[in-house]
């Protein structure tokens, strides 16, 4: 059986009741999530198997089998030549303008490869892609006009709907639910560009763990995880941060990031001048390089990070 019928088995698993019901193992999660990619549940059965894995909570072997159907279905693994992986997929509530896409393109000119993917739909403040145009570019159409951006300028910004379209249509079920599902951290852990590191924000800490247990599971080589300003990753900067790191050489590390210089919001509409060097930017560009130097270089201590990330972010004028 490879329909309803089939898909039943998983949605009983999880929902039996207290003592009877579990989590699904990776290899289950695995075989349900490639189900529901190809369509194979019943709407009603795909409502019921999200929410019912969202009221269980976030299992980091579950989380591993979701993200590898999703890059099996997607045909993603190994496509882009990236140095650093950042998935973009907050709300941006807290948040006045995405300031960590100009710390990721100061990256870029130093010459580090940065594929940022995403989508901002349930966004209330300016879109990465809103952003991108500010500054006179545009995201990507598809893998390979993101091969080529990264050729060109080592900076990617490739939109979930160009790389899994399937993975959005389930993201925009939050509009029906009035809830996240787990996709939301799936999308986040895609990894399009199989890249030897990356960061990662969280709305809440509890996701934390879940994102560097996922990580560790699928085998990949480092990632920084921190608790950012709309469930971005992005390090405001004005009071010390804990960013949680997995290198697969090391293991599991909490680091705790300093407070920078105090600094007040600077208006969204100073975005480009900031960028320029015409009006002062926030702490957050220059604390948000560090967060990407402390992924890219596990030796790396915060103090060091954040003044090499000062000459990053100056050297963008260059």
């Amino acid at each position: 059986m490879t329909g309803p019928e089939a898909f039943a088995s998983y949605i009983a698993t999880l929902g039996r009741g207290p003592g009877r019901s579990r989590a699904l193992t990776r290899d289950e999660a695995r075989e349900a999530f490639t189900m529901v990619l190809n369509g194979a549940p019943d709407p009603i059965q795909l409502g019921a198997f999200l929410m019912l894995l969202r009221y269980r909570g976030e299992d980091p072997d579950e989380i591993a089998g979701l993200v590898e159907a999703a890059r099996a279905f997607s045909g993603i693994a190994g496509r882009l030549p990236a140095d650093l992986d950042w998935p973009s997929y907050g709300a941006g509530r807290t948040r006045t303008a995405p300031w960590f896409l100009l710390s990721a393109l100061a990256l870029a000119r130093h010459g580090v490869r940065v594929l940022m993917h995403g989508t901002n739909a349930f966004s209330s403040s300016m879109t990465v892609e809103a952003g991108l145009a500010a500054l006179g570019r545009a995201p990507c159409a598809d893998l390979h006009d993101a091969e080529a951006a990264l050729a060109a300028g080592n900076f990617a910004y490739l939109p979930l709907a160009a790389f899994a379209p399937g993975i959005e249509r389930l993201l925009d079920l939050r509009r029906l639910f009035g809830l996240r599902s787990p996709v939301n951290t799936v999308s986040r852990l895609l990894d399009p560009g199989s890249a030897p590191a990356g960061v990662a924000g969280v709305f809440h800490p509890a996701y934390i763990d879940v994102h560097l247990g996922a990580a560790e599971r699928l085998g990949r080589p480092g990632i920084v995880v921190v608790k950012g300003g709309g469930g971005e990753a992005e390090r405001a900067g004005l009071k010390p941060l804990a960013a949680y790191r997995w290198h697969a050489g090391a293991g599991r590390s909490e680091l705790t990031l300093p407070a920078l210089r105090a600094q007040s919001d600077v208006p969204a509409g100073d975005f480009v001048s900031a960028w320029r060097g015409d009006a002062p930017a926030p702490v957050a560009c220059v604390a948000t390089v560090a967060l990407g130097l402390l992924a890219l270089h596990p030796d790396l201590s915060p103090d060091d990070a954040d003044r090499e990330a000062a000459d990053i972010w100056a050297a963008r004028l260059g």
